[in-house]
């Protein structure tokens, strides 16, 4: 487990920089995590340190899935599947080919994914602390 502290929006970048070493290793992240506890916002983050666009890197709310790419080439997907009803809409929608593709995947309310979420996920859980902080608890 890897605790990353987030103080305030100052420290994102570096957040990002430390949480980038570990797309190095893995290709699927689940981030956990109430109502504006700030997924997309650290998604964001991550996506502009890998050398995406800044106007590109945006929440997918209502397209379901965005497709960045990095300043290697590198293609990412950042999910945010908050307003699918059920596992056969994550199906439809042809998740497992993107989980299949070899690209880095990010994803929000993974929750919604039942059994289509891959045993090999890395889960990032974003907790609001009482001061406004973030803590981001990778497991």
């Amino acid at each position: 487990m890897r605790r990353i502290h987030i103080s305030d929006i100052d420290d994102l970048g570096h957040a990002a920089a430390e949480f980038a070493a570990l797309t190095n290793e893995h290709r699927i992240f689940t981030f956990y995590g109430e109502m504006g506890a700030g997924k997309t916002t650290f998604i964001s983050a991550l996506a502009r340190h890998l050398g995406v666009d800044s106007g590109e890197a945006n929440s997918p709310s209502f397209a379901i899935v965005n497709e960045y790419t990095a300043a290697d080439g590198e293609t990412i997907y950042h999910f945010d599947l908050y307003r699918l009803d059920n596992e056969a809409e994550a199906y439809d929608i042809g998740v497992d080919d993107y989980f299949d593709s070899g690209s880095l995947c990010l994803i929000e309310w993974p929750e919604r994914l039942g059994s289509l979420l891959p045993d090999d996920a890395v889960r990032v859980d974003i907790r609001v602390n009482d001061d406004n902080s973030r803590d981001l608890i990778v497991s």
